[in-house]
Order: structure tokens, then C-alpha cells, then sequence
């Protein structure tokens, strides 16, 4: 039996890969799209049983090539542009795509874990998995707040265990690949090697020069909790995939910029320090993202909780140091 992981040489995707190998699965059917080749190199450390572009994906799924085969299908692949103003792009690699595999395993009786995205709340300051509290601010967040609503339909219908998982700000190993896209820590650490110093922006809607607020969470949380879901079928729901607590874009600077400093042997700074000596320094906030920004995220952990998963989750100061140090040895 196979193990699809789509997105597989993506951020999230790859790093699902690596934990299947490390429980010693290696039946896995790794499907992406490699237009940006340089996404191959999540791979070259990982085992699998075939790559498949995305379109031969889903021709071979629709073929019935891989009837009988599948043991659970991890669906990660998107655009994850929050900034990708193609609309129709947007809907068929995030909406479409997502629908058709859904449709699949629920006619299979296939376990479907599939990323949905913390963006689906918007501009609110609530974030729990309740139709009251999502506004999408964009076409990626409408995207995967639409396909949200299509699994509420069909929550008493289904035949297999469904599980979305709404990522808040996910940063870690293996996000290279991202440009811009990829996690602030990944970027602060490499400003701060090149520079001496890291730039944040300034403040808006209210809160202090870098002093916005996100639910940072580890990759490694992540797969956790992915795995978790692996293990018990019987468990099925959309859920948050965060700390429960919010902590400043500073406070990830701080941490980046200290775990950087051990390593040269010198001591760690209070963020006023930092502020002083000009380590931190702030550039004034993009007009293009006013009013498209989410300016504070704190999942509420409640409902995965309450799924039964206990494990503690790592704060900045743990998961940043950890990933600074794991960016230095590659």
C-alpha cells in the first residue's frame, strides 16, 4: 500500500515525506510540480517509490491506476501565493484539485489529510474553526475557506476520515525553496549573517514597530500532528495547527539574532538592546498589504485538544533556536 504525499517537494510535504521514511515507510508516491526545480533538493534526503508531476497524478488517478493501493493520501499541493492575484490559477490548484482527490478517497474509503490555512479568518480577532469567524482577505484564503465548506456538507456523509488542518505561520526546515514566501526566522537569519542586522516592519493597525502578533508554529509540531492524525483513523475534523499563544515578529528577531550571537560566543540582548545597537531595525509598512494583512493570529488549540492530541508545542524562543541551529549545519 502507498502513502500519496502531493506537495512532496514542498515545504510541509517534504518534511511529511522524511517523518513517513524515519516510521520506515518508503512506499510513497511522491507527486509536485517541479517547474521551480530547485525543490528537488527536499527530496535527495528522503525515500519514495515514484515521483508523478500533477497532472500525471491525477490522469493516473483517474484511470484507476491506483484503486486498491493507497493507504492515506497527505494533500498538501497548492499555490501558496497570499499575493498571486490570478483568481482562476488560484481556484483550480487549490479548489479544484483538492475537490477531485477528496471525491477520490471518499469513494475509495481513503484516509484525506489536506493543509487548509489560518488566512481563512482574515482580518478577525477570533480564531476558532466556526463559520461566524472566517472573512478571507484573498483569493488563496478564499480558495481554502471554500473548500472548507464543501467537507461541512458532506461531514455526515463521509465513508473515510477527512482531516483539515488550518496552518498558522509555519516556519522550519526545508522551506527554502520559498523566496519570499518563505517564513520570517528563515529570512532574519539570513539578513543578520549577510548584514549584521535584520529589518522588520514598521508597525500598523495599532501595534508597535514590529510588534505584530502570529501564532509562530515549528514544523516539527506540524508533523506531529499530522502523524497523530495518521495513527488514529477514527478521528476526523477541521482544526487549528498552532501554539494557542502569539508572539511579536520581535520576539522571533530576538531569538533568530541571540541563537546567532551563542554561537559566536557572545551573550543574548533584551530586545531594547538590539533596538539600540541597531540590530533591529523597521521599514515602513507596504501599502500593497494594507487591509490584506493579518496584523494578530492565536489559534485556539481547543478543538485539536479535545481530538485528544496532548503534546506540548514549542514557543519562538525553543523552535527558532533549534531551526537557526539546524540552518547553520546545512
Amino acid at each position: 500500500m502507498y502513502y500519496i504525499v502531493t506537495g512532496a517537494a514542498g515545504f510541509i510535504g517534504s518534511n511529511l515525506v522524511k517523518a513517513l521514511n524515519e516510521r520506515g515507510e518508503h512506499n510513497i508516491i511522491a507527486v509536485d510540480n517541479l517547474s521551480k526545480a530547485d525543490k528537488f533538493r527536499n527530496l535527495a534526503d528522503c525515500e519514495i517509490a515514484d515521483y508523478l508531476d500533477k497532472e500525471d497524478f491525477l490522469n493516473k488517478l483517474q484511470e484507476g491506476y491506483f484503486d486498491g493501493l493507497v493507504a492515506a493520501v497527505l494533500h498538501q499541493g497548492a499555490c501558496s501565493d497570499t499575493m498571486e492575484t490570478d483568481g482562476r490559477y488560484m481556484m483550480e490548484n487549490n479548489y479544484q484539485y483538492t475537490l477531485e482527490l477528496l471525491n477520490y478517497c471518499q469513494n475509495e474509503e481513503i484516509p484525506f489529510l489536506y493543509a487548509s490555512s489560518a488566512s481563512v479568518y482574515g482580518g478577525g480577532s477570533v480564531f476558532k474553526e466556526n463559520r461566524e469567524f472566517e472573512s478571507p482577505l484573498n483569493v488563496y484564503a478564499y480558495s481554502k475557506f471554500l473548500f472548507d465548506q464543501v467537507v461541512r456538507r458532506r461531514w455526515h456523509k463521509r465513508s473515510a476520515q477527512i482531516v483539515g488542518l488550518r496552518y498558522f505561520n509555519v516556519y522550519g526546515a526545508r522551506e527554502q525553496h520559498k523566496g519570499r514566501m518563505a517564513s520570517v526566522a528563515y529570512h532574519f537569519f539570513n539578513q543578520y549573517r549577510a548584514e549584521g542586522k535584520v529589518k522588520l516592519f514598521e508597525g500598523c493597525d495599532g501595534y508597535a514597530n514590529g510588534g505584530q502578533l502570529r501564532d509562530f508554529v515549528s514544523i516539527e509540531d506540524v508533523v506531529k500532528v499530522n502523524m497523530y492524525f495518521l495513527d488514529h483513523p477514527n478521528k476526523s475534523g477541521i482544526f487549528n495547527l498552532g501554539t494557542g499563544k502569539a508572539q511579536s515578529f520581535n520576539d522571533v528577531a530576538a531569538a533568530t539574532i541571540n541563537t546567532l550571537r551563542a554561537t559566536e560566543g557572545k551573550p543574548a540582548l533584551s530586545l531594547v538592546d538590539l533596538q539600540q545597537q541597531g540590530l533591529i531595525g523597521y521599514t515602513p509598512f507596504p501599502e500593497q498589504l494594507r487591509g490584506k494583512y493579518q496584523s494578530y493570529t492565536q489559534a485556539d488549540i481547543s478543538a485539536l485538544r479535545g481530538s485528544g492530541y496532548a503534546e506540548p508545542f514549542l514557543n519562538v524562543e525553543q523552535g527558532v533556536a533549534k531551526y537557526v541551529e539546524q540552518m547553520l549545519k546545512s
